[in-house]
């Protein structure tokens, strides 16, 4: 670094140690046992801003909720965790407020990682955390991970012993939160999307052609009898877990909140991302956000963003990672032998850059029911893939407007 540059940091520095701020302090909304994950940089941030943030653990899933209810009445936060698929709801009851620096720093992070948090041309979250499908192996079965879905279906169909319950690949096909990996690569989506990244709820893409081949290739494994049809239905997610936790089962598809319960069955596992599809496209996922916002009720909106835009340095995201073992979409931290070296950090956060953000929008609500009703249908009762799918959409569409005219 120059000496002028060196000069003109130590002057940036100086400005920000005296610039004021509305109230120098900040009440941060943190997740249960997550806390410890942001206590070096909150540290390093009182020191350079001559502030004071409190931090409350508060569980993650009921964040949303108490903040509509206690900013309004003052009790609030200032900064909170949200899930992207809730991000929209939030934007149209007026609960957040966008975050004017990820214009700037939206490239450090994963681009899928930022959209999910996009409504309206404007980013409403800061990303923390990504979660997705990952494929794990049981090492005692198959020594190495396959390449291709086709390589799995051939072992799986070789394997495959419904007696002794012997099975090569698992996967909980007859739900969309699985089987849109299949989907997304041969062009099937959701909802459509206008130039500026705007979901259109009146544009369902689950019953096109791409959509058909990706269920399509679900139903080869169960027309060759390579699934149980213990693992349909809402439980079958259950029987898929303890079927692998036996020890009898190659590799299932599943995702990073399955892996302690496989420790604790004692499986010799190993992780790795999803499969290559026969179009020479890596299956993609849903991917699930966590993301820091600003209540649209905070005492000091200023202090909030530089307050994230300060603990979300690589140094400090990586110090997160380290204590809360979460994944974080920070580019710079996503490539550090840190995440490449651990397998299941790596496989997360390969399969998190193929993967797309569910859909944050509310019509999202009325899509997973007669879409995972009509897959169940295509495998329990073998009714024609197109057929299926079409009356699927037909009732999302009826669902959507019943949702629009109730508003």
């Amino acid at each position: 670094m120059s000496k002028l540059s060196k000069f003109l940091s130590l002057v940036f520095l100086a400005f920000l140690s005296t610039k004021s701020f509305a109230t120098n302090e900040l009440v941060v909304w943190e997740d249960e046992k997550k806390a410890k994950g942001i206590e070096p940089a909150i540290a390093d941030f009182e020191r350079e801003f001559h502030c004071k943030v409190t931090v409350k653990e508060i569980p993650f899933v009921s964040q949303i909720d108490k903040v509509r209810l206690d900013g309004p009445a003052g009790n609030g936060p200032d900064i909170f965790l949200i899930p992207s698929d809730r991000i929209g709801s939030a934007v149209i009851q007026g609960l957040v407020a966008p975050i004017k620096f990820m214009y700037e720093d939206q490239d450090k992070y994963i681009a899928s990682s930022v959209s999910a948090f996009v409504q309206n041309g404007e980013i409403y979250a800061v990303p923390k955390v990504v979660e997705t499908l990952i494929l794990i192996y049981n090492k005692s079965v198959l020594r190495n991970p396959l390449d291709t879905l086709e390589e799995y279906l051939d072992y799986s169909k070789k394997r495959t012993n419904h007696d002794s319950k012997e099975y090569g690949l698992l996967a909980k096909w007859d739900m969309l939160y699985y089987v849109f990996g299949l989907m997304q690569p041969y062009g099937g989506y959701v909802f459509g999307s206008d130039k500026d990244g705007n979901l259109n709820a009146d544009d369902v893409g689950l019953s096109n052609d791409g959509a058909d081949q990706g269920v399509e290739l679900a139903k080869q494994f169960f027309d060759s009898s390579c699934f149980p049809n213990s693992i349909l239905g809402e439980d079958g997610v259950y029987e898929l877990d303890n079927l692998f936790s036996s020890g009898k089962v190659a590799a299932v598809i599943t995702g990073p909140w399955a892996l302690d319960y496989y420790k604790t069955a004692n499986v010799d596992y190993g992780v790795t991302p999803l499969p290559i599809l026969p179009n020479g496209k890596p299956m993609s996922s849903f991917l699930g956000v966590k993301g820091y916002a600003i209540s649209t009720w905070a005492n000091d909106y200023e202090l909030a963003e530089e307050f994230l835009r300060f603990i979300n340095q690589p140094k400090y995201v990586k110090q997160r990672y380290l204590i809360t073992n979460e994944i974080p979409p920070v580019k710079a931290v996503m490539i550090d032998p840190l995440l490449t070296n651990n397998d299941v950090a790596n496989a997360i956060a390969v399969q998190a850059s193929r993967a797309i953000p569910t859909p944050s929008i509310p019509e999202m609500a009325e899509v997973w029911a007669p879409m995972n009703a009509s897959l169940r249908s295509i495998f329990e009762k073998n009714l024609s893939v197109r057929d299926a799918l079409n009356s699927a959409v037909e009732q999302v569409h009826y669902q959507i407007e019943s949702f629009k005219s109730g508003l």
